[in-house]
């Protein structure tokens, strides 16, 4: 059985971490999120978090990083495996943990698709 913990294993923290994915250019997005992926090489996918002062105050963002949290912990098998992605929410969006479960497993993949495509 997998651990479903979030492990800080699982996290995108340095700033150069971020750049590179950035960097790659590989995005998808939908009304809720827009994600960016790029390969980390290693054996599991690690989630970084960007959630700007547009999207609401500090209750708000809070909020959006929580579930976002728990959409990737819940989902993380469903995911790619060996690339990072960076999450930013819509500003507009209301966060749901149902919804951005299944908006984060589509857009990585089809994220990841492009990735391993060009």
């Amino acid at each position: 059985m997998i651990s479903e913990r979030f492990l800080p294993a699982f996290r995108l923290r340095a700033g150069g971490d971020f750049q590179r994915v950035y960097d790659r250019r590989c995005s998808a997005s939908d009304r809720l999120i827009l994600i960016y992926v790029g390969e980390n090489g290693l054996p599991h996918s690690r989630l970084g978090l960007s959630v700007s002062r547009k999207v609401g105050a500090a209750v708000v963002r809070n909020r959006w990083k929580r579930l976002l949290r728990e959409a990737f912990r819940l989902s993380r098998v469903e995911l790619p495996e060996g690339i990072d992605i960076v999450v930013i929410p819509r500003a507009d969006a209301e966060p749901a943990l149902e919804p951005l479960k299944a908006s984060l497993v589509r857009l990585a993949r089809r994220a990841a698709d492009k990735l391993r495509g060009s």
